[in-house]
């Protein structure tokens, strides 16, 4: 799992062409309209908790609401499944390293929260994930650009569609 992270795992499920310009050190558009917005709805919704925790120099979790559940903030359930797989990818890393966690998926502009339990099935998706991933990683090039509803809002449309 050397060199995944959360993000690599979010934007699996999204765009490997992503994927690899990450993985690869090349930093998007920091201000981006979208990713402004994202740190302001962690401001406003969870000012209160602790938030930022980085473990590893390789996990970000947003909040730790109490000592057993990872939280994540998302802006919108628009892409619920890359969301849930992050949180899992989280609770995963933690298993590891002899930590048993639970996670929650918090959506604050919807008022939605869902819980997130690593189970055997979810386990084998994420490893099939990481794999996945460190195939585009090892590519000499980015996956060729694939038109999706995301790039109207990435803050990597400049390096994909100009």
């Amino acid at each position: 799992m050397e060199n995944i992270n959360g993000t690599l795992i979010w934007y699996y499920y999204i765009c490997p062409r992503e994927v690899w310009l990450i993985g690869h050190g090349i930093e998007a558009d920091q201000e981006s309209d979208f990713l402004i917005l994202g740190k302001h709805i962690q401001e406003i919704f969870y000012k209160r908790q602790k938030k930022g925790f980085l473990i590893d120099n390789t996990i970000q979790i947003d909040i730790l609401p109490n000592k057993k559940i990872i939280g994540e903030i998302k802006k919108s359930s628009k892409f619920l499944e890359s969301a849930r797989m992050q949180v899992a990818f989280y609770i995963y890393y933690m298993k590891q390293k002899g930590i048993n966690l639970e996670g929650e998926l918090l959506i604050p502009e919807e008022r939605k929260r869902e819980k997130i339990v690593l189970t055997k099935e979810l386990e084998q998706k994420l490893e099939e994930a990481v794999k996945g991933i460190q195939k585009i990683l090892k590519q000499e090039t980015p996956p060729e650009p694939v038109k999706i509803p995301y790039c109207r809002n990435c803050a990597y449309k400049e390096m994909c569609w100009s």
